[in-house]
């Protein structure tokens, strides 16, 4: 029997190839070819080294070739011969440009209205029309690869308040600094809360089965049958977690005074309240400033126009909503009050404040629980 002749590697080479080898990140081939050289350098036969690192005979071969005419160089891929690339930086560039400088206009206002949102036969038609030849497809592939989304639109609000600065960094000081002896509140209503059940049972989830691979979701009908609608007045404890929270049938100024009475006197005498509110009507009335005025100890500061975002009670109220109201089902508006007291009351047993931090870009807001 023939014993095969072993490949020559020196050992600053051979640290190379085994750190080739032992990297999980290795690419696949690089670590085969790797392989390959090593085990040729021990006496091994191609068969042998194939088996081991998934490559026929005749591919050993050739890296034992390339290794022994060019050592580290020979293992790296040749410049391979195929169709020269037709969209360069040129029709990419003016891809982005058709994309980018798209007049808002042509898609909201005039007597000739086009599409809103930009389509990519419409970005495919206008290149078109400028003498270069590309195909919707591949319109489509070259917007993914440069993360170029002009079908998307995203909505932000700006506030104009010209005491924007001064609000936010009151409330951000309510948060972050508050004295000893404050107990702060982010204080809103939520309105409209729908007490509602479904035309016919929800089913309940189910595992994977011979009907359904795959396991089934719980499912709910879309189809549903009104019972009244019902609102909540809350405050968040921006210190504890916790929730005060009275249902009510509207959000007129004199429920607001009951609400901020029933707070007062929840809250330990030797402590002040700073009410973190918004900017609605039923927070600026008569009746609220006689309340003011006859509990000194009781202050309500304003978030900016259009930023309830400032508002920890927005967050909880996202809470509420998935756990609670987004599925479950009442049959009245009285069964829909207990049942978010209830939910309170489970809530509080576990209450923790919000990790809280403020950028003064709106868009990238950190509140989470």
């Amino acid at each position: 029997m023939t014993v095969p002749k072993a490949v020559e590697v020196c050992d600053g080479d051979r640290v190379v190839l085994e750190a080739r080898v032992a990297a999980s990140l290795t690419p696949r081939r690089d670590w085969q070819r790797a392989k390959v050289v090593l085990m040729a350098s021990e006496g091994l036969s191609s068969p042998v080294i194939g088996e081991v690192v998934g490559l026929n005979r005749n591919q050993v071969d050739v890296w034992r070739r390339r290794w022994r005419a060019e050592g580290l160089a020979g293992l790296a891929d040749r410049p391979r011969s195929g169709r020269p690339r037709v969209y360069g930086p040129a029709e990419r560039l003016e891809l982005v440009k058709t994309i980018t400088t798209r007049r808002v206009e042509e898609g909201q206002l005039g007597g000739r209205r086009l599409k809103a949102r930009m389509s990519m036969p419409e970005v495919g038609r206008r290149l078109r029309g400028r003498g270069i030849s590309i195909s919707d497809s591949q319109v489509w592939r070259i917007c993914r690869s440069l993360e170029l989304k002009p079908w998307q639109v995203r909505s932000w609000m700006t506030s104009h308040d010209p005491d924007f600065d001064a609000k936010a960094a009151d409330i951000c000081g309510l948060y972050l600094n508050p004295e000893d002896n404050w107990a702060v509140f982010s204080i809103d209503e939520k309105t409209g809360i729908q007490a509602k059940s479904r035309t016919n049972a929800t089913r309940a989830a189910q595992p994977a089965s011979a009907v359904s691979p795959k396991g089934r979701p719980t499912q709910q009908e879309f189809e549903y049958r009104r019972h009244g609608t019902a609102s909540l007045f809350a405050a968040f404890e921006c210190a504890t977690g916790q929730v005060v929270a009275t249902p009510t049938d509207s959000v007129r100024s004199d429920n607001f005074v009951e609400f901020l009475k029933d707070l007062d006197s929840q809250v330990p005498a030797h402590l002040e309240l700073h009410c973190i509110v918004d900017n609605l009507a039923t927070h600026g009335t008569k009746a609220v400033e006689e309340f003011l005025d006859n509990h000194h100890r009781v202050f309500l500061h304003r978030t900016p126009t259009h930023a309830s975002w400032l508002s920890q009670i927005e967050m909880w109220f996202s809470i509420l909503t998935r756990q609670l109201l987004d599925t479950a089902e009442f049959n009245n508006t009285s069964d829909l009050a207990t049942a978010i007291l209830d939910y309170i009351a489970e809530y509080n047993n576990q209450a923790k404040p919000f990790k809280w931090t403020y950028h003064p870009n709106p868009q990238q807001q950190n509140l989470r629980a």
